[in-house]
C-alpha cells in the first residue's frame, strides 16, 4: 500500500492552519498564565504551602481544561486508528515483496541497508538526545491519570522476547500493544505472499482498508490546529513564555542530527559508490527542496525516481528500491521517533535506563516499517511507543505545535536517505548484465 500523497496546496494550507494554531495558543497562553490562573500561578511559584500549592494546581487545571481538552480528543482520535493502521499497511507492504526467493540477491541487499540506516539513525538519534537532554529543563509534574496507558513494558531481555508474541491478537489491538500486532502481521503477511492467488482478493481488501484508514488519518488532521492550539494554550498558561526556550532548544538539536546524518549517509554512498554520490546529490536536489517545503517525501516520489534514472540508476532497481523505502527506510522519521519519545520522558523527569531505550529503539525499528510511508505516521508511532513504554500521554501534545517544523527536517532526510540506498543498490548490481536495462 502507497500512501496517499497530500496535495501540495492542502498540505500547505494545514501546516499554515497548525502554525496561526501554534501562535494563537501562545499569545492566549500568555494571557491566561497572566490573568486567567495569574493568582494560582502566583502560588505555586512560591512554594509556600504545599497544600496550598496542590489546591492551586487542582484549581489552575480545572480552570484549564476546556483547553487541554482539545488536545486530548485529538489524541484519542490518533490512539483510534493505530491498531488497524499498522496492520494493513505492514501486511500489504510485505506482501507485495512477493516470494523471497524469487526477489533474490537484490531485495537482500536492500533490506540490508535499510537494516543497517535505520539502526544508524536510530542509535545517533538516541545519542544525541541523551548528550543534549533537550526536555531536561522542563520539570513537569508527572500526570496523576495514566489511565488508558498499558501495562509497565518488561524490564528483562526474557520478559521483553516473551512480551512481543501475542496470545490473541484481538486482545493485543484492543489494548494497543503495537508489538504483538507487528509480529502477528509479519507472519500474516509472509503467509499471505506464499498463498499468491489465493490470498489474492483479502490483500485487495486489506489494501482498500488500508486507504481508508489513511483517509481517516488525513480527517484527523484536520482537526491539529485546533488541538494545537488547545495545548499550546494550555501549557503556556501553566509554564509561562520560558517553556519556548526549550522547544528552540529541541528544534536546533533535532535539526543539528539530521545534518549528522546526513553527512552519515553521504559518506556511506560515498564509500560504496565513489564521486558518483555527487552527481547524485545535484540531481535530487530539487526533489529535496520539494519535500522540505511541503512537508512530505511522498511529494517528491515522482521527482525523485527521475532524477535517479537521469543519475544512472537502472529503471528495474529504481523502481523496486525507492518504493520499498518509502515504506521500510525512512531515515529523518526515525531519527524523530527517537528524539521525540526520549524528549518526553526527560520533561517529565522519567529516567530511562540504557537497556530501556535499547527496547524502545528495537521497538521503534518494527513499529516504523508498519506506517512508515503515511503522512504524519511519526506522531502515530510516538503515540504508540509513548503507551507501550508507559509514558505519559501527555507528552504528546509537547510535540503537536512543534510536528510541522519537525517534519519539513525528516521529509527531506528521508528522501535523501532512499535516494543513497537505491544508488548503492544499483552499484552493487552495476557487474550484473541484467542489472542495465535502463
Amino acid at each position: 500500500m502507497h500512501a496517499e500523497t497530500i496535495p501540495t496546496k492542502r498540505n500547505n494550507k494545514l501546516t499554515i492552519a497548525i502554525l496561526a494554531g501554534l501562535a494563537g495558543g501562545v499569545l492566549l497562553g500568555l494571557w491566561l498564565h497572566d490573568h486567567y490562573v495569574g493568582a494560582e500561578n502566583m502560588v505555586i511559584s512560591t512554594g509556600a504551602n504545599q497544600h496550598l500549592i496542590d489546591n492551586a494546581i487542582k484549581t489552575r487545571d480545572a480552570r484549564l481544561e476546556p483547553f487541554s481538552m482539545l488536545a486530548d480528543i485529538f489524541l484519542r482520535l490518533i490512539k483510534m486508528i493505530i491498531a488497524p493502521l499498522v496492520f494493513s499497511t505492514l501486511v500489504t507492504g510485505i506482501a507485495r515483496l512477493g516470494d523471497v526467493k524469487v526477489i533474490g540477491r537484490i531485495g537482500g541487499k536492500t533490506l540490508l541497508w535499510f537494516l543497517c540506516a535505520s539502526l544508524t539513525s536510530l542509535l545517533l538519534g538516541m545519542f544525541l538526545v541523551n548528550y543534549f537532554q533537550p526536555g531536561a529543563g522542563m520539570h513537569l509534574p508527572h500526570p496523576a491519570d495514566n489511565a488508558g496507558l498499558i501495562a509497565t513494558p518488561p524490564q528483562t531481555i526474557k520478559d521483553f522476547i516473551s512480551h512481543i508474541f501475542p496470545t490473541s491478537i484481538i486482545d493485543a489491538m484492543a489494548r494497543n500493544e503495537i508489538l504483538q500486532v507487528v509480529v502477528f502481521s509479519i507472519f500474516f503477511g509472509i503467509a499471505a505472499a506464499a498463498l499468491k492467488e489465493k490470498a489474492h482478493n483479502l490483500l485487495n481488501a486489506l489494501d482498500t482498508v488500508a486507504h481508508i484508514i489513511l483517509k481517516v488519518t488525513n480527517y484527523i488532521m484536520n482537526f491539529a490546529p485546533i488541538a494545537v492550539f488547545g495545548a499550546m494554550a494550555a501549557v503556556i498558561a501553566k509554564q509561562g513564555i520560558g517553556i519556548l526556550a526549550t522547544y528552540s532548544r529541541f528544534i536546533g538539536e533535532f535539526y543539528l542530527g539530521l545534518l549528522l546524518l546526513l553527512l552519515v549517509l553521504v559518506l556511506a554512498g560515498l564509500l560504496f559508490t565513489g564521486r558518483h554520490i555527487f552527481i547524485l546529490l545535484r540531481r535530487i536536489k530539487d526533489p529535496t527542496l520539494v519535500a522540505f517545503s511541503t512537508s512530505s517525501s511522498e511529494a517528491a516520489f515522482p521527482k525523485t525516481m527521475e532524477e535517479l534514472e537521469r543519475a544512472g540508476c537502472p529503471n528495474r532497481i529504481v523502481s523496486f528500491v525507492l518504493p520499498l523505502g518509502y515504506s521500510f527506510n525512512l531515515d529523518g522519521s526515525m531519527m524523530y521517533m527517537t528524539f521525540a519519545a526520549l524528549f518526553v520522558a526527560q520533561c517529565y523527569g522519567i529516567h530511562m535506563d540504557t537497556g530501556t531505550q535499547v527496547s524502545m529503539l528495537l521497538t521503534l525499528l518494527l513499529t516504523s516499517k508498519g506506517v512508515a510511508g503515511v503522512p504524519r505516521a511519526s506522531l502515530v508511532v510516538v503515540a504508540g511507543t509513548l503507551a507501550t513504554f508507559k509514558l505519559p500521554e501527555a507528552g504528546m501534545a509537547l510535540l503537536l505545535g512543534i510536528d510541522p517544523i519537525m517534519d519539513m527536517g525528516r521529509a527531506a532526510t528521508n528522501v535523501v536517505g532512499n535516494s543513497i540506498a537505491t544508488a548503492v543498490v544499483s552499484k552493487w548490481e552495476s557487474g550484473k548484465p541484467d542489472a542495465k536495462d535502463h
